[in-house]
């Protein structure tokens, strides 16, 4: 049954985001796109991220559109603070799944919100950011971050401090598609490409705009991990000649286009992008464990599952690892790690139901055990995992409440 639902999804997954259990984003109005403020219900997709005194905080938006930050006590993750609505202009924010605010604490008391503004002109967008240098006391309004300022796509990006303290932006951008030939009304230019910027004060300037990588999918998460080197590693779903949908994986760093290692070996030949993007975590060993979504062949059949497996310190898959995870209806999975300590999560739907499950490894990711962590009815967003040393937690919103589940291995 999921691999004959996953056909029609990916029919609509080239023209349209999903996120939320029980309907596709509602249709966009003429010559624009769907977005937080035309939408009939809230919008749920939140980042989550610890502050360095311990607190845990989330950046998302209201039943408005609105675009607000909560955070809750280190001993006492339940108990979330009051909303606080932070100043956006009255911009349209992302907020659907693999393209939601984002938030990140740095050094000097620096913390950024991140964002895609959807623009007029469908599957466009301007990746914005609030920033703070008092602890997330007070923000900044909203700016944008890259210099290109054409109205093209500038989407999905991701955000993070390097152990440096320098800021990293990356996002899927088309500026190379647009300038790419055409074969008919279909450009020669396989998907998109990441470019990135950096910025050593917090995001009170930025470097130019660099390009990471070509050929990457249009509407897939970019994961981001630490080296042993305190250097940024970025994995995400590339588009592999002559249209491979698997997973590249990239040091984060210098002026030129990366070294692109293979990550995945699917072998998915797909054209359209699934809205699902990677996981990724450094491993204890200097290496990485990588979580992603993808359809294999096993003979005359197309298997769709999440899968795990380790990556070796370039990116490239210890094969002998790579292992389904154990629930045919996991999507969306999320892994962080400390030592030998691996959590990987997911959400598994059912009809109107999902259920929040957690994968726990005590040995590197050799063996897990399997916990269920809640249940809830309707509208809920992708889990997040978010860390502090050795404290690793499970966050799941939903339309009632904000959950949090502390991991004990």
């Amino acid at each position: 049954m999921r691999n004959a639902l996953w056909g029609v999804m990916l029919a609509l997954c080239a023209a349209t985001t999903f996120a939320q259990v029980t309907a596709p984003l509602p249709a966009a109005p003429a010559g624009g796109h769907a977005n937080a403020r035309h939408a009939q219900r809230a919008q749920l997709a939140s980042g989550v991220a610890f502050a360095p005194d311990g607190s845990l905080w989330m950046a998302g938006l209201n039943a408005q559109g609105d675009l607000l930050v909560q955070n809750a006590p280190a001993n006492n993750l339940s108990e979330w603070s009051a909303p606080r609505l932070l100043v956006s202009q009255g911009e349209a924010i992302s907020a659907d799944g693999e393209n939601r605010p984002k938030l990140a604490f740095g050094p000097n008391g620096w913390v950024v919100i991140t964002y895609t503004q959807p623009l007029a002109k469908p599957y466009t967008g301007a990746i914005r950011m609030l920033r703070s240098s008092d602890g997330g006391q007070t923000f900044s309004p909203p700016f944008t971050v890259h210099s290109d300022r054409q109205e093209i796509t500038h989407r999905f990006e991701s955000v993070a401090f390097d152990a440096q303290g320098v800021l990293h932006t990356l996002w899927v951008d088309k500026r190379d598609m647009e300038l790419a030939p055409k074969h008919g009304k279909k450009s020669s230019y396989r998907g998109a490409a990441i470019y990135r910027n950096t910025s050593s004060d917090g995001g009170a300037s930025f470097g130019p705009d660099i390009k990471l990588t070509d050929h990457t999918c249009e509407c897939c998460r970019i994961a981001l991990a630490h080296g042993t080197d305190g250097n940024l590693r970025a994995m995400w779903r590339h588009v592999f000649e002559p249209n491979v949908r698997d997973h590249g994986f990239a040091a984060v760093g210098g002026t030129a286009p990366a070294d692109v290692v293979r990550a995945s070996f699917d072998d998915w030949h797909i054209d359209a992008c699934p809205h699902h993007g990677p996981g990724l975590a450094s491993a204890a060993d200097g290496g990485y464990h990588a979580v992603w979504f993808g359809i294999r062949k096993k003979g005359n059949e197309d298997i769709a599952a999440v899968r795990y497996a380790r990556l070796r310190a370039d990116g490239s898959p210890l094969l002998e690892s790579v292992r389904a995870l154990p629930d045919e209806r996991a999507e969306h999975a999320d892994v962080l790690a400390s030592g030998n300590q691996v959590a990987v999560v997911w959400r598994s739907v059912n009809s109107m139901q999902s259920t929040l499950y957690a994968w726990l490894s005590k040995d590197g990711g050799k063996s897990f055990q399997l916990r269920q962590l809640s249940k809830v009815q309707g509208d809920n967003d992708h889990p997040r995992l978010a860390q502090s040393g050795e404290r690793m937690v499970a966050v799941w919103r939903n339309a009632k409440e904000v959950q949090v589940h502390e991991l004990k291995f």
